[in-house]
């Protein structure tokens, strides 16, 4: 029976990535050098963690991501403890998410309380089905967005006004401020490439900049306590952690790494950054040399069968 749903999971994400393939797809290592998908896996058994940046709406990087998991999974499951980490779910729901991959709750349910976000079916429905079947632990690793909001509007500070129990669902406060590596990136991105002289704007940016880095911090302290729990638990299988979010999250190693190595020093990582380009053939050192460990440019006009 369980081999029956295996291959049922695998036949219903065939068919939703009908369309893709590998020439949809081109991996290369930090400086371009061309790779392959069995490089990545081979990588992935020397680390502790593995970041699956995405664009949201890059249908063939959640093609891979679901790949690289299962594959992973294969390959390692016997010596391995996989886990699952996952950006699209917040802290707040993992009795939900729980309560859902041990069966106590029918998928309806599941998802009408635990906020996933809408492109949850097509995207990330493959890689929670798969954790279900194969009882790999699925981890909601990001700060609720309400107090994400809070923040952007009111300043970190407001987050000592928290109830103890809410607090538990945050990074430790306080907690750490962006690199300055990553908030000048930060500040490129918005627009904002050089400092503003007016106050009001400053200040403005530093609350985005710290409700930003709330996320970064409390991804990385949800997969910290993974690692610390197996390591005072003494584990049979080491964890390995599969944790998926938005690229600017881990690309250029900064961000949620940064803040991981601050939680658990001797946390081991790889970056794979997926970046949507027309041109996908090319690696263009100018846009993508560091972006990560491996940078894995995607077809921009590739879309699923669905």
């Amino acid at each position: 029976m369980r081999k029956l749903a295996i291959v049922l999971i695998l036949f219903i994400s065939s068919f939703n990535y009908a369309q893709m393939s590998e020439e949809n797809y081109k991996i290369f290592d930090s400086t371009g050098n061309p790779q392959t998908l069995d490089k990545v896996i081979e990588k992935i058994q020397s680390v502790d963690v593995v970041f699956l940046g995405e664009q949201h709406d890059d249908a063939v990087a959640h093609y891979l991501q679901e790949k690289i998991f299962r594959l992973a999974f294969e390959k390692y499951g016997s010596q391995r403890q996989l886990v699952l980490s996952m950006e699209m779910f917040e802290r707040d729901v993992q009795v939900i998410l729980d309560e859902y991959l041990i069966g106590l709750i029918t998928e309806g349910r599941f998802l009408s309380d635990a906020r996933p976000w809408g492109n949850y079916k097509t995207d990330y429905r493959p890689l929670v089905e798969f954790a279900k079947t194969n009882k790999i632990p699925v981890i909601a690793s990001n700060a609720p967005r309400r107090y994400v909001n809070m923040v952007s509007r009111q300043g970190r500070d407001v987050l000592t006004k928290l109830s103890e129990q809410a607090k538990k669902w945050i990074a430790p406060l306080p907690y750490q401020p962006p690199s300055q590596a990553y908030a000048e990136k930060f500040l490129s991105l918005m627009g904002k490439s050089h400092p503003s002289e007016n106050e009001s704007v400053k200040a403005g940016m530093k609350r985005m900049l710290d409700a930003q880095t709330l996320w970064d911090a409390t991804m990385a302290f949800s997969i910290a306590e993974v690692l610390k729990q197996a390591k005072t638990s003494k584990q049979e299988k080491k964890p390995l952690v599969i944790h998926l979010n938005g690229s600017f999250h881990s690309e250029n190693g900064l961000g949620i790494p940064e803040h991981l190595t601050k939680y658990f020093s001797d946390a081991k990582y790889l970056v794979v950054t997926f970046r949507k380009e027309e041109d996908f053939n090319n690696f263009d050192k100018e846009k993508h040399e560091n972006l990560g460990d491996f940078v894995i440019l995607t077809n921009s006009k590739a879309s699923r069968k669905e």
